[in-house]
């Protein structure tokens, strides 16, 4: 059995959505400076690196990421490889896609290339989704969503339909996943948020275990 880490690093210099909150690390108190213990201190958003999406990011009475299933966070997932996409993934392109047995999806595209490089300035060009791949999504019974960058939707839409569609039929989104050393196929999906009440969205810690 393989466990693969596929959180990225929480760093300083790391990408962040533009307008979102910087990450910002420090000691409250060091050893170094005559202190009992170390304390770090985290000012962040709750979209920080690899995240958690909930209802409440973008329904004003939806639920917070402490009320997501555990029972739709853990448990089989596949990974389908969609490196050769050029712009957003459409339906189309998931329709080549095999999708018996599948709940939980995760997509690893040209994006985990910035995270096997360590790039630190933000893409406004990633690939996301398409509105029309949300509905695709849906009609799958598909409950989890994963990318491989800071959000499933296209820098700049006025709109937000991908959150809307996904989030709005209770479906859970994963997002700023390093894929870059994962192969397509199936594996065991952990992914757990930090269990913070009524909050949009949280940090995690994402791991895959292949099944054999």
């Amino acid at each position: 059995m393989k466990i693969y880490d596929i959180s990225v690093l929480v760093c300083d210099g790391m990408p962040t959505w533009p307008g979102d909150p910087p990450l910002k690390m420090s000691l409250a108190s060091s050893i170094a400076r005559g202190d009992v213990a170390n304390v770090t201190h985290l000012d962040m958003g709750a979209h920080t690196g690899t995240h958690l999406d909930a209802p409440f990011h973008f329904e004003a009475d939806g639920t917070g990421i402490e009320q997501l299933s555990l029972e739709t966070l853990i448990g089989p997932c596949r990974v389908f490889d969609l490196t050769d996409v050029t712009g957003n993934i459409t339906a189309a392109a998931l329709e080549k896609c095999d999708w018996r047995g599948v709940k939980r999806a995760l997509f690893k595209t040209r994006n985990s290339r910035h995270w096997a490089k360590d790039e630190h300035e933000f893409d406004r060009e990633f690939t996301a989704l398409a509105a029309d791949s949300a509905a695709h999504l849906i009609e799958h019974g598909v409950e989890l969503v994963g990318i491989d960058y800071l959000s499933v939707e296209a820098f700049g839409s006025k709109k937000h339909p991908v959150h809307e569609i996904l989030l709005g039929m209770g479906v859970v989104l994963v997002e700023s996943l390093n894929l870059s050393e994962v192969p397509a196929g199936d594996y065991e999906l952990i992914a757990l948020p930090v269990k913070l009440k009524g909050a949009d969205g949280a940090p995690a810690r994402v791991v895959l275990r292949t099944l054999t």
